[in-house]
């Protein structure tokens, strides 16, 4: 469903991806973990078309990103991009939103109503549905973002931190399930950044580690935690990605002492 061959990225002189060749097939959920500012948020954003790579290709669903007006209208019918940060119409209420966004990707005007008040449910935003977006909380706005992207029902998903935004604990366990269900269906693909490893062990079939703007590590949790001989992914992860920042914290906690 997703192809990338010999992706480049950068910005000014700074590369942030190199040579970047991935494969994911439909049915499959992909974690993207890696330190700050190494690559996986741009990541996202050449799947998802935002930036145009320096060089290489990206494919989705067989049809390659710009070359022609057709095939890119067609690839953004089929993917929904979420950022970390999205921009948000604040002027408009939640359900008048949805309903947008729902248009866009040409949905079933029956169909899209009924799945729009199934989601205003899942998070706990039906009273809220008709309020401004303005006076929503920041965990407010990031459910309705997060309902945004689920009512395109587009196949492929890219999102981009999630679970954070400050999201309550009955939001995080409603995107949980959800994505867990969509891993389970064989036409679906779902890319998404988390830091959190107990996240990840729960929904991603596969993990990808990013780091100096390449994929040092592409493998399953439990392949993860079988290259270190840990029982957890999140001590697997601190060793494969983060070494430093364990130095780091224990030469600062010896400091102290």
């Amino acid at each position: 469903m997703i192809r990338l061959v010999d992706v480049v990225q950068h910005y000014g002189v700074r590369p942030v991806l190199r040579g970047i060749d991935l494969a994911v097939p439909a049915g499959q959920l992909v974690a993207v973990v890696g330190p700050n500012g190494m690559g996986k948020s741009t990541l996202l954003r050449v799947i998802a078309g935002i930036l145009t790579p320096q060089r290489g290709l990206v494919e989705i669903d067989g049809l390659t990103r710009r070359s022609s007006e057709a095939s890119e209208l067609a690839i953004r019918r089929r993917v929904c991009y979420l950022p970390d940060h999205p921009w948000l119409p604040k002027r408009a209420t939640g359900r008048e939103f949805l309903a947008a966004v729902g248009r866009l990707y040409e949905l079933d005007s029956e169909r899209l109503l009924d799945h729009i008040e199934r989601l205003l449910i899942l998070f706990d935003l039906v009273e809220q549905g008709d309020w401004v977006i303005s006076s929503y909380s920041n965990g407010q706005q990031k459910k309705i973002a997060i309902a945004s992207a689920l009512v395109t029902e587009a196949p492929v998903l890219l999102l981009d931190e999630p679970f954070a935004g400050g999201l309550d604990p009955s939001g995080i366990l409603a995107l949980k399930r959800v994505l867990q269900r969509l891993a389970s269906r064989d036409d679906k693909t779902v890319m998404l950044t988390t830091p959190v490893p107990e996240l990840m062990e729960e929904i991603a079939e596969r993990i990808l580690v990013i780091g100096e703007g390449q994929i040092q590590l592409d493998d399953t949790p439990q392949g993860l935690r079988e290259r270190t001989g840990t029982g957890q992914l999140a001590t697997a992860l601190e060793q494969l990605v983060y070494p430093q920042t364990m130095d780091h914290i224990e030469q600062y906690l010896n400091g102290q002492s």
